[in-house]
């Protein structure tokens, strides 16, 4: 904590009119129970601070909880969060089991597997949420660029995801961005000329040089904190008349080399307490004070510490600015902190705080010293299993440079750089790969491996160096070697068409030949056993060991682990072998685990391959509800995946500007990133809505490139399947022909009802007209027994047009009003109105649809009232949205408001009449 240099001064505030506004604002919307954030950043001195304590004074009735980031706790692992939280912990036993477990291990209170940092951020916003009910609260968060990673995600986390309840977050830090993007911001600049001139003669106690004031005014560039201390070092003759001015230097450096004067002109003694307390501003003042007395510090070095003006010393330690500490620290001989560093060491308690404790130690020490390292590296095994994987790294790499050369140095190293990639510092696991050298075989794979995710967090062609890590492996260590190989498959998969040097084709020929043979495989190996055979041999040879595969994943006993964060791949396999209840059980198992355990980073990329079975079996409101769980997702995540689910969701209700605009921006991502597939989605979803539009040339262009023999069946086969009924409409019946060639490979192989349906219903545009009609019999036959609306309701479509064709007007229109009727239901708009044309055609009159807006609804609303028509309650509902309960009843209150109703009861009537109803949850 900091004493307000510039908030204490009765001028502090001229010129901040608009930021006090905001402020005010901020604590308004608070106790009318509307959350609201806000992040101020400038350069040090600016007044942040100052405006902080300045919001604290006028939140009358609010409880105010403080957090101050200290550069000594940065690789302490939720340090800031603890900070947070401690004073609502009571609240602690009212939120749900797993929420709960969650922030006890997160704080070391229990035992348990690492909870996801976003599962602990939402059992934050819980906390937070209930410790709100008394009364409103505000939370201060100051230096927030001191803030430990791990505490500034989950922070901005809550601080995004508040909604309705009175609590007021409010950040301070010098540049803005990072993990507090997005977050509203409040620029703060040096003061205008007159209101610094204003600030500046009132801390001068004669008459001012003009010459003097515009030299300072030019220096300082306005920031209050300069024109307060300043002059402190001034003699009557230099802010008289203006000799012997220091030296032009920055604000902050001008400040800091006030602050480093007046330290220097203390004892030693002092000069060694200031340096205590810098090196560790969040020790109780206890703490410090056994410190001091260890090194010899006595009570009139204290005195005078306190008499410079600089820092107070009670409970706790108050510095009078931030700028204070840093200068101390930084300005102190490697000797003078390494003293201080011990001293604390010495006097922290090992068995309550003992990461402090050795982070102290670690910082006492200059060279090699085993015995430090291992307490180091005990350290970062606490921090993983809190979630804490950047504090964690930052431990194991102090430990690795502590560590005697050899083996475990090299070990540490790399452990240091895997935590450090698998927490998304990749810059820093670059660097500390420089410091592994040789090693041994094993050693070297594990580098290579580091080195192949370094590379991936940047563009997906990396397969070729997942291949070479997992060859490295080979037999000694057989179990990581197939994980290896199996994430070259995902990350190929994903490259698709953009993949260089074989892509898929290469990894699969890879794979093959060093799969072990003689022994049962496990599941995983199953999977492996069938992508390679299947991109070296085909579908056809490949579908027993994928459906075993797939079989084996479907136990409610498997363990997803050990094919994460790939488990979406099975559920995608699954849709290309054409098998509906595999598709549809591996994708729901996969979405319920990952919400299960919070793994928001992991859920998009499920989520969307759920879409894809939603779609088919004619569940869009399904889908909808999946659009914005991803999109929350992403946004409390900060991650990116192409839209895939809002692509479907635009193509089927023919929403031909809205899916543009989603093409456009995937387009330019995923060809900066190498994600080939997102390429080949958008080549469908065009080519799906322009076949619901009945614009088939369009279609045909978007997806043209499918019927080239060479390419690959499988992931592509929706896109031939598009192609085939395009290219027949348009007419170009060779091109269609060898289409259907390439589909057919797909679905013999599979020979579901799902595939022989589709099959079916491509065939039948090519057939001549004494085996058309008993080919789309088939295709509704085969169709009709499988959930898959979406399906049966094109195959009626593309009947009854062909029957209208026949002049056989009264067999088409049933055919055709069946389809409409389907697609009106689901909420397929492009294709419904593609089958009220040709309802038309046949000289019946198509009723108007009636646009239902649902009364206004905004988005949040209508996805809340969909889950709570399928069920869910309050904090299921929260929990799927990573809000709070208390926001999903206000929005709930005003979702029964503009429908004039008042239970669930009334609300699942209500919305079961609207189109594209599901029978169930997503």
């Amino acid at each position: 904590m900091y004493i307000s240099a510039v908030g204490d001064h009765p001028a502090a505030f001229v010129g901040r009119q608009r930021e006090l506004a905001e402020l005010d604002r901020l604590l308004d919307a608070a106790r009318g129970g509307r959350s609201g954030a806000l992040v101020l950043h400038g350069p040090p001195g600016v007044g942040k601070t100052a405006l902080l304590e300045r919001c604290t004074e006028r939140a009358g009735g609010f409880r105010t909880i403080r957090v101050t980031g200290a550069q000594s706790e940065r690789d302490l692992a939720f340090a800031a969060l603890h900070q947070f939280c401690s004073p609502i912990l009571d609240q602690i036993d009212q939120l749900p089991a797993p929420q709960r477990l969650a922030l006890e291990v997160t704080f070391g209170m229990s035992e348990g597997a690492a909870p996801d940092r976003f599962f602990a951020g939402l059992a934050v916003l819980g906390l937070v949420s209930k410790a709100s009910e008394p009364g409103p609260l505000l939370f201060v968060v100051d230096d927030a660029h001191w803030l430990d990673q791990a505490s500034t995600r989950v922070l901005a986390f809550v601080a995004r995801r508040l909604a309705a309840e009175p609590v007021g977050v409010l950040f301070a830090t010098r540049e803005p961005g990072g993990d507090l993007e997005g977050l509203p911001e409040l620029g703060l600049m040096g003061l205008a000329s007159e209101d610094a001139r204003q600030l500046l003669r009132s801390v001068l106690p004669g008459p001012l040089d003009e010459a003097v004031a515009g030299q300072l005014l030019a220096e300082t560039q306005g920031n209050p904190l300069a024109l307060l201390e300043l002059p402190r070092g001034l003699s009557a003759g230099q802010w008289a008349g203006g000799y012997g001015l220091p030296a032009a230097l920055s604000p902050a450096a001008q400040v800091e080399e006030s602050y480093l004067r007046r330290a220097r002109q203390l004892p030693g003694d002092s000069w060694r307490l200031l340096l205590l307390a810098a090196t560790d501003p969040a020790a109780p003042a206890e703490v410090i004070r056994a410190a001091a007395a260890a090194l010899g510090i006595g009570d009139a070095a204290v005195a005078a510490a306190v008499g410079s003006g600089l820092v107070e010393i009670g409970s706790t330690v108050r510095f009078r600015h931030p700028l204070v500490r840093s200068v101390l620290y930084r300005h102190a001989s490697v000797e003078e902190r390494r003293q201080v560093h011990r001293a604390l060491a010495d006097v922290t308690d090992p068995a309550t705080d003992a990461d402090r404790r050795a982070w102290h130690l670690g910082r006492s020490v200059t060279g090699p010293d085993d015995e430090v390292a291992a307490e180091l590296e005990r350290s970062a095994e606490r921090a993983r299993r809190r979630g804490g994987l950047a504090a964690a790294g930052a431990f194991l790499a102090r430990a690795a440079a502590l560590t005697t050369p050899g083996p475990r140095r090299t070990d540490r190293a790399l452990s240091a750089a895997e935590t450090a990639c698998a927490a998304g510092a990749f810059d820093d696991a670059a660097r500390l790969l420089v410091t592994v050298g040789d090693g041994t075989p094993l050693q070297q794979a594990r580098a290579q491996l580091v080195r192949a995710r370094i590379a991936s967090a940047g563009h997906l062609d990396t397969a070729a160096l997942l291949l070479e890590a997992a060859s490295r492996f080979g037999t000694a260590d057989v179990d990581r070697a197939h994980t290896i190989y199996l994430e070259a498959f995902a990350v190929a998969l994903q490259a698709d068409r953009l993949a260089s040097d074989g892509g898929v084709t290469r990894v699969a020929a890879t794979v093959a030949a060093v799969l072990p043979s003689g022994r049962p495989p496990d599941a995983r190996e199953l999977l492996l056993q069938g992508l390679a055979t299947a991109y070296t041999q085909g579908l056809a040879a490949a579908a027993p060991a994928l459906r075993a595969a797939l079989d084996a994943l479907s136990g409610a006993d498997h363990d997803f682990s050990a094919i994460a964060p790939w488990a979406w791949l099975p559920a995608r396999i699954a849709g290309e072998l054409w098998d509906e209840s595999a598709s549809d059980e591996l994708s729901r198992q996969n979405v319920e685990r990952l919400r299960d355990a919070g793994a928001l980073a992991t859920l998009p990329a499920a989520l969307s391959v759920r879409a894809g079975i939603l779609l088919y079996r004619g569940e869009l409101a399904a889908v909808a509800s999946l659009v914005d769980e991803i999109r929350v997702a992403a946004e409390a995540t900060g991650t990116y995946l192409a839209p895939y689910a809002a692509l479907v969701l635009a193509a089927v209700r023919g929403q031909e500007a809205e899916l543009t605009e989603l093409t456009d921006s995937t387009l330019e991502r995923a060809s900066a990133r190498g994600e080939g597939y997102a390429l080949a989605a958008v080549a469908y979803h065009r080519a799906l809505l322009y076949n619901g539009l009945g614009r088939y040339a369009d279609a045909v262009a978007a997806v043209r490139h499918e019927a080239d023999p060479s390419g690959k069946a499988g992931l592509s086969t929706r896109a031939v399947s598009e192609l085939v009924e395009a290219a027949a409409k348009a007419g170009d019946i060779p091109l269609a022909s060898r289409a259907l060639q390439r589909l057919t490979d797909s679905t013999r192989a599979a020979g579901t009802a799902w595939a022989l349906g589709v099959e079916a219903r491509n065939r039948a545009l090519l057939a001549r007209d004494a085996s058309a009609e008993a080919l789309y019999d088939e295709a509704i036959r085969r169709l009709a027994s499988t959930g898959l609306r979406f399906e049966l309701a094109r195959a009626q479509l593309l009947y009854g047009e062909w029957l209208r064709r026949q002049r056989r007007r009264g067999d088409a229109r049933r055919h055709l009003m069946a389809a409409e009727t389907a697609f009106e239901a689901m909420g397929a708009d492009g294709f419904a109105d593609r089958a009220g044309r040709a309802i038309l055609a046949t000289g019946q009159l198509v009723r108007r649809r009636v646009d239902d807006t649902r009364l206004d609804l905004t988005p949040q609303e209508r996805q809340i009232a969909e889950l709570a028509r399928a069920g869910l309650s309050n904090p299921e509902i929260a929990t799927r949205l990573f809000i709070s309960p208390r926001t999903v009843e206000y929005h709930l209150g005003k979702v029964f408001a503009k429908l004039g109703i008042r239970t669930r009861g009334e609300l699942r009537a209500f919305l079961g009449t609207g189109p594209g109803r599901g029978p169930g949850t997503p």
